[in-house]
């Protein structure tokens, strides 16, 4: 027999913590620093478009605090992992090993590359790709022929994996790159969640050959629409802000471009956004931990559900605050929801898992389990910064 979870002291829970009978967004961006004055400055000067002082800036104060030494602003986090798996060889009819649970801009990228996505499952720990699994999983279906992994059952080689750092909560790093090694298979991480994550002491983004961020309107920090590519390989970031540049040579006057290029330069006036954001980024993060410090420690005797807290040996930067419903209540789960909902506070459940849509359910996968199991069970609760300053 199902057990049912007490919504009533959740919902009053949540209002105790975040201080408010008003509706509670999941997750929005907070301005009250300098945005006004840097978009006005924009606005008067003219350079609103893909040229302007506050691209250069925001790529620099982006690498700095990330720790790499490049970045390169985009449009949006999918234009800047598609640009990252390109430039880090991923070849069409190649497959990459993605997680099924993550949000569809990590297949659509791949895609876009004319590769096929792979599905590999997660652990639970994390909520990001099981390292231990996937080297079973490997030495069964692949076998290594002129440096490239292979896989046996289709021939294509699989060239990358992208490990997603769920809702900011850094993937099992260490382990997943000792099998990456062995099976010589590059990374492209997927850091759209994880602005302000760390593992062991080094920021998310790192770990990898390139990586990809997105300044959505819900993240950390926003410009509005925006993403971008961050390396430690400074050709790799010149080629990437070249063919981000629709491949352009630059010239005076002349139009030549060399390359099959991409418009996907991020705007200045986004940009200007972006760099009052990354000033008040610290104090972000201080509140989001602060409310998530608050949720796990008033919600632990809620029965029927988990808060998620960062995995061991990083820091995240609970981006999006989770629980995570036990299996006894899992027929509670839409209930709980509703009436999440009805009170104000918005509530969702995790992605449809990627090799159910209909595009990619005939994608090569391995099983799954994990990814199912928590398909059912996870809700995000709301988490936007401000509301760890009234927690």
């Amino acid at each position: 027999m199902m057990k049912q979870i007490d919504n009533k002291l959740l919902i009053s829970k949540i209002r105790s913590i975040v201080k408010t009978d008003e509706f509670i967004a999941l997750h929005e961006p907070v301005f009250m620093g300098n945005e006004k004055k840097y978009v006005n400055e924009c606005i008067d000067t003219g350079w609103v478009s893909s040229v302007g002082k506050f691209v250069n800036q925001f790529e620099e104060q982006l690498a700095d605090f990330v720790g790499a030494k490049r970045a390169v602003a985009v449009v949006n986090g999918t234009a800047a992992l598609h640009i990252g798996l390109k430039i880090a060889g991923v070849n069409v009819n190649d497959e990459v090993l993605i997680p099924s649970l993550t949000f569809i801009a990590t297949a659509n990228a791949v895609t876009y590359c004319g590769a096929t996505p792979h599905f590999v499952d997660i652990e639970f720990k994390t909520l990001g790709i099981d390292p231990e699994q996937l080297d079973k999983y490997l030495s069964e279906i692949s076998h290594l022929k002129d440096g490239s992994c292979i896989n046996k059952n289709t021939g294509k080689r699989i060239s990358a994996i992208v490990p997603m750092h769920t809702f900011g909560h850094p993937v099992d790093l260490d382990k997943l790159i000792e099998v990456t090694e062995k099976y010589n298979i590059t990374i492209v991480e997927d850091a759209a969640e994880s602005l302000g994550s760390y593992y062991k002491g080094k920021h998310t983004g790192n770990f990898g050959k390139v990586s990809a961020f997105s300044f959505n309107g819900n993240k950390v920090i926003t410009t509005g629409g925006g993403g971008a590519i961050v390396t430690n390989d400074e050709k790799l970031a010149d080629f990437a802000k070249h063919i981000t540049t629709t491949a352009k040579i630059p010239h005076a006057w002349e139009f030549v471009h060399d390359d099959i290029g991409y418009n996907y330069r991020m705007p200045n006036i986004n940009a200007a956004l972006g760099c009052a954001q990354l000033e008040q980024l610290p104090l972000f993060l201080e509140q989001k931990r602060k409310l998530s410090e608050a949720y796990s420690i008033e919600l632990e005797n809620v029965s029927g559900i988990k808060f998620f807290t960062e995995p061991h040996n990083s820091k995240s930067n609970y981006w999006l605050n989770t629980i995570i419903i036990e299996e006894d209540y899992l027929a509670e789960r839409d209930n709980l929801l509703k009436d999440l909902n009805d009170a104000g506070i918005m509530a969702r459940p995790i992605w449809k898992l990627m090799h159910k849509l209909p595009m990619y359910m005939h994608c090569p996968s391995m099983k799954l389990d994990n990814s199912i199991n928590l398909e059912k069970r996870v809700i995000n609760i709301p988490s936007g910064a401000k509301l760890g300053g009234q927690s």
